[in-house]
């Protein structure tokens, strides 16, 4: 009985190797893995930040409503080139021009009693008090003189006591007449004071209203500030403005920057002077060149994303880029020459280690690799791979060491 149970555990040890020959087998017979294989080349790689950006000019002239009125006529088209000193609109300022003349002949009239305050008063008034205060002081003087002859005539017997009082009555009504005049005289010089640093700030607000009007009425021609591109003209002719509204933009658009809109991780890259290039959807052909000016010193929001403005200088001497449209902005960061370049769809990355799977004798072998400059698509290798080497594209099938493949589309 023994034997019996020791053949048997023999008969399960060989059918147990079997099976497992079986299944090597079969799996050593399964069909190979399709990978898609790139080549190790040498090429010239750059490093840049692609986003978004808005076209700006670099100094533009915003003429805007000085106050409330009709558009009488518009002598210019939006886009045209203009020079300095052109006509574009004309505002209608008869209410304005009214109230230039009414100002001005308010000024004249306080201009003239200024001048009079200046010299004391007017002449006729003056001459008025100074000869009532002459005459008053004249009869106190010859009653005074009387009254003196009397008293002594009186103490002869020669005049009578109703005669000095009589006259002395006549004295005191006649000094009464000369303090009164001395005083109103006195109270007029003083007035005149007054009223000389009282007209003179009419006269300061009077000027300052009238050079206001005047700017005002000067204002309804609107001309070109400089020789440019008239980019802007939203009014038309019987259009009613208000005082701030815009009436024409105009810049010199041979020179324009782009306020490129750069996400937060990426600021740390950017320094003035670097290689800028600008492509717009509209003219899908074009290219334009530039370079960063400003780097940003503070984040903003931007819709969803956390960005840095960086404003970008660029030539646009063919004027093709109009302002406040919306422009793709590639900022170059560095370059390199004559490196090892692989795709980044090569590359797998293991807890902050990059392996990339050659392809040898249609087998892969998994082989850790350093990296140097790297951009959107691509990446400079520093070891671990030579020049013509082939590597597995990812994001097929998973890729093992050691795994059969067959190289579909090898490029």
């Amino acid at each position: 009985m023994a034997w019996t149970l020791t053949k048997r555990v023999w008969f399960l040890l060989i059918a147990a190797g079997v099976a497992i020959v079986g299944l090597l087998y079969a799996g050593s017979r399964r069909p190979p893995t399709p990978v898609t294989v790139v080549r190790v080349i040498r090429a010239d790689l750059d490093s840049s930040i692609t986003s978004n950006g808005k076209v700006e000019p670099v100094m533009p002239y915003s003429l805007r409503a000085k106050y409330d009125g009709f558009v009488d006529r518009v002598l210019a088209m939006e886009g045209q080139a203009v020079n300095a000193g052109q006509l574009l609109v004309v505002l209608n300022s008869s209410d304005e021009q009214a109230q230039l003349d009414q100002a001005r002949a308010q000024l004249a009239s306080e201009e003239e009693d200024l001048r009079a305050a200046k010299a004391g008063g007017h002449p006729d008034q003056v001459a008025r008090l100074a000869d009532d205060l002459r005459s008053a002081e004249a009869q106190r003087n010859l009653l005074q003189q009387k009254q003196e002859a009397l008293v002594k005539l009186a103490a002869q017997n020669a005049a009578t006591r109703e005669e000095v009082e009589s006259n002395r009555a006549e004295l005191e009504r006649a000094s009464a007449q000369a303090d009164q005049a001395q005083k109103a005289k006195q109270e007029f010089e003083h007035q005149v004071t007054l009223d000389r640093d009282r007209v003179a700030l009419l006269v300061d607000r009077s000027r300052a209203q009238i050079a206001d009007l005047q700017d005002k009425v000067n204002s309804a021609r609107v001309t070109a500030p400089i020789n440019g591109t008239l980019y802007s003209l939203p009014i038309h002719a019987g259009d009613f403005v208000h005082v701030g509204d815009l009436l024409a933009e105009v810049a010199d658009l041979t020179r324009v920057r782009v306020r490129a809109y750069i996400d937060e991780p990426e600021l740390g890259k950017l320094q003035p002077n670097q290689e800028v290039e600008v492509t717009w959807d509209a003219l899908p052909d074009r290219a334009w060149k530039g370079s960063t000016e400003l780097i940003p010193r503070q984040v903003v929001a931007h819709g969803a994303r956390s960005v840095g403005e960086v404003l970008c200088s660029i030539s646009n001497e063919k004027m093709e880029l109009i302002p406040n449209t919306t422009v793709d902005v590639r900022i170059r960061l560095s370059e390199r020459s004559n490196v090892l370049v692989i795709p980044r769809g090569a590359v797998q990355i293991v807890n902050s280690h990059r392996y990339v799977y050659l392809v040898q004798r249609n087998r892969l072998h998994r082989q850790e690799i350093s990296v140097g400059l790297t951009n959107d698509t691509h990446l400079e290798v520093l070891s671990g791979v030579q020049e013509g080497d082939s590597l597995a594209l990812l994001g097929g099938a998973p890729l093992e060491e050691n795994t059969r493949v067959r190289v579909e589309n090898p490029k």
